[in-house]
């Protein structure tokens, strides 16, 4: 693992020490871990070493080591989670403004080496244990297009959207803003954009998601059938 790997799956928080609980410093460990060496060979006892624990911490923590890797998955997936982030939109103009914001937050926020590790491990291990990749799912991915769902309705309830379903529209603008680049990183093809850069992507797709299903304002409306 290189120093720029290392720092980018080091701990959430600035203290790793020892005035962090012992499972705090287990999950840690154990992402540390499971990054480096895949889930399969990560060894309890490398994780208790790291952790500087006692394997009986460890099992009086956690059952087993996929116990520990949903909690990596857990604590840090909430990540993903921007619903509570999404003004009501009053006008076309705000709601293109608010789906760009959205939209880069999340990018920022998935493209981030540590959420493309956590994937990397869920797929890894989909075969063995699916319901990790389901929890990465439910409390990630489905709970902000959940979330978007659910506001793009009432934009549509405001006159500001089109007619379509609402979970289909949710889709399609995250589609239009993830375009290929989720599978390029996880696929490890392409470097991770810059911050400027996904803003750009997430404007240009909320752009071309309002010339598709948003409404002229009321008064063009009326002038376009006088």
């Amino acid at each position: 693992m290189t120093a720029d790997q290392e720092a980018n799956l080091a701990p959430d928080t600035e203290d790793a020490g020892s005035e962090r609980s012992p499972r705090q410093r287990i999950i840690e460990a154990a992402f540390r871990i499971f990054a480096e060496k895949g889930y399969e060979s990560a060894s309890t006892l490398a994780i208790a070493t790291q952790a500087k624990v006692s394997k009986r911490d460890i099992y009086a923590n956690f059952s087993n080591k996929q116990d520990m890797l949903l909690a990596c998955i857990e604590g840090r997936g909430q990540r993903m989670n921007l619903g509570a982030a999404l003004p009501r939109a009053t006008s076309a103009a705000m709601l293109e403004k608010v789906l760009a914001s959205f939209a880069s937050r999340l990018l920022v926020e998935v493209t981030d080496p540590i959420i493309i590790t956590i994937y990397r491990l869920a797929i890894a291990e989909v075969a063995r244990a699916p319901e990790i990749a389901r929890t990465l799912d439910r409390i990630g991915r489905k709970a902000s297009q959940q979330a978007l769902t659910t506001w793009l309705a009432q934009a549509q309830q405001d006159e500001l959207l089109g007619e379509g379903e609402a979970a289909a529209l949710a889709a399609e603008f995250l589609a239009l803003a993830w375009n290929d680049l989720r599978t390029d990183l996880l696929l490890g093809v392409a470097p991770r954009p810059s911050a400027e850069a996904l803003a750009e992507q997430a404007r240009q797709a909320a752009a071309a998601f309002m010339r598709l299903h948003g409404k002229p304002a009321p008064r063009a409306r009326r002038s376009a059938g006088a």
